[in-house]
């Protein structure tokens, strides 16, 4: 009988995945992509319900990834390197949970097989996003939906 192997996210580092088991962590959720505010006094971020204008608000994906630095240019890049600041992104999302070696949760895709699990489970806001061309930015403060951390 053949040992059960481990998958990838629990025998490796982060420093260690590939490129495509890197972008596989992502659970689709879109909650990266949405409009955040930083309280000036104690410092915590606040999500929105604010989408960036690249993120297609019903799948929760960014219609133009390869290129979306292009046009928005302070869209943060995740890499490795990085997971010590990945306390902003949500507590569900697969790169923080890996990075703070934690399992991943069992509506994620890479666990049931099953990419619109995320959304069967609520955890992404499809269907419950606006447009930031839709919402002055002196409004936004008033669809903030939870606070990092």
């Amino acid at each position: 009988m053949a040992a059960k192997v481990e998958p990838f996210w629990k025998r490796k580092t982060l420093e260690q995945l590939d490129q495509p088991e890197w972008e596989s962590l992502c659970d689709g959720c879109g909650l990266c992509c949405l409009q955040k505010l930083e309280d000036e006094e104690d410092g915590g971020v606040y999500y929105t319900r604010i989408a960036c204008k690249l993120l297609d608000m019903n799948t929760c994906r960014c219609t133009d990834y390869a290129n979306r630095r292009q046009f928005v240019p302070d869209c943060i890049q995740l890499t490795p390197g990085k997971a010590n600041t990945f306390q902003w992104l949500p507590p569900t999302c697969g790169y923080r949970l890996v990075a703070e070696g934690k399992d991943l949760p069992l509506w994620h895709h890479l666990v049931c097989g099953d990419p619109n699990a995320v959304h069967d489970a609520g955890i992404s806001q499809s269907g419950r996003m606006l447009s930031e061309n839709s919402v002055a930015e002196d409004d936004w403060e008033d669809h903030m939906i939870f606070r990092a951390g």
